[in-house]
């Protein structure tokens, strides 16, 4: 039963999940008037950072002395890079579900970066998450059950750059919480700008353009995710980190449905099937352990 002490954060939780699950559609709008997602993704971010430096300035000197920091922003920003593209260009549906194999890759970094051995347990959750992709990236077609497109390249990189970020920000907990935040933001900003700058000079990216009709898009793009990343160190910072992980899945509800309803998913009997074992390895990884539901 949800208590008035945590109605709000797991309001706040769900909040920031809505942003995410919905992001692809601003993102196609402002690709459809000529803005790649990967310009999108760093005005986004480059918006933010500054909002951010301007409320904080001091954060600046709380980054000092922690080199880790630079790995932060890597890893955050190749999460967003990943996942921002991959459901601007591919089926929807596919891109959240095989993102969210980022348990599984928590299981294996967590064993050199966090001295954290595999318990069975999550051997389990492990090998259920692997038999679930295995099903969603072979859906019907011959051959082997491999990525066949961008699209799925990109999600499973993304969903493997955002457990490392998990890792990462468990392994940097002695650093303030600002600073951490300002890496990521700084690294959505730059990775985005870095590749899209690349892809310009090989001629895979337009040159950042878009029209009057796409200014409202981008703005409301820029103060969801802004609104949104507040909504999630608020309710994160309020609520067992099991609790924020089971809540957080619904961003695949809140995908699923909306891609479906706009057409941007053709969901097929091999999704569904492995989008449940993938989320069932996702809802096994977030479950409180026996001595954390004795704890509370």
């Amino acid at each position: 039963m949800v208590d008035g002490g945590t109605l709000r954060p797991a309001a706040a939780l769900l909040v920031n999940a809505f942003v995410w699950g919905v992001s692809w559609w601003p993102f196609r709008e402002l690709q459809a008037q000529g803005l790649h997602p990967l310009w999108a993704t760093a005005g986004v971010y480059l918006l933010t950072l500054v909002a951010f430096l301007a409320l904080r300035p001091q954060v600046l000197r709380q980054c000092a002395g922690h080199p880790l920091l630079w790995a932060l922003a890597l890893v955050a920003g190749l999460t967003n890079v990943g996942f921002n593209w991959a459901v601007t260009v591919g089926d929807v549906l596919r891109v959240v579900l095989l993102f969210y194999l980022m348990p599984a890759w928590s299981v294996l970094l967590a064993w050199p970066l966090l001295r954290e051995r595999p318990t069975p347990a999550s051997l389990l959750r492990l090998a259920l998450a692997l038999v679930g992709v295995v099903v969603v990236l072979d859906a019907g077609a011959a051959g082997w059950p491999v990525p066949r497109s961008v699209a799925d390249w990109l999600a499973l990189m993304a969903g493997f750059c955002f457990a490392f970020t998990n890792v990462l920000l468990r392994k940097m907990d002695q650093v303030p919480a600002p600073a951490r935040v300002m890496a990521m933001f700084a690294g959505g900003a730059l990775l985005a700008t870095a590749t899209a700058s690349i892809g310009l000079a090989q001629g895979l990216i337009a040159a950042p353009q878009m029209q009057a009709s796409g200014v409202p898009v981008a703005l409301l793009l820029g103060v969801a995710f802004l609104f949104g990343n507040v909504a999630l160190q608020y309710g994160a910072a309020r609520l067992p980190a099991h609790t924020t992980a089971l809540i957080m899945l619904s961003e695949v509800v809140f995908a699923s449905v909306s891609s479906i309803a706009l057409g941007a998913a053709s969901p097929t009997l091999h999704t569904a099937v492995g989008g449940m074992l993938i989320l069932a390895a996702a809802v096994g990884s977030a479950w409180p352990t026996r001595r954390e539901a004795s704890a509370q």
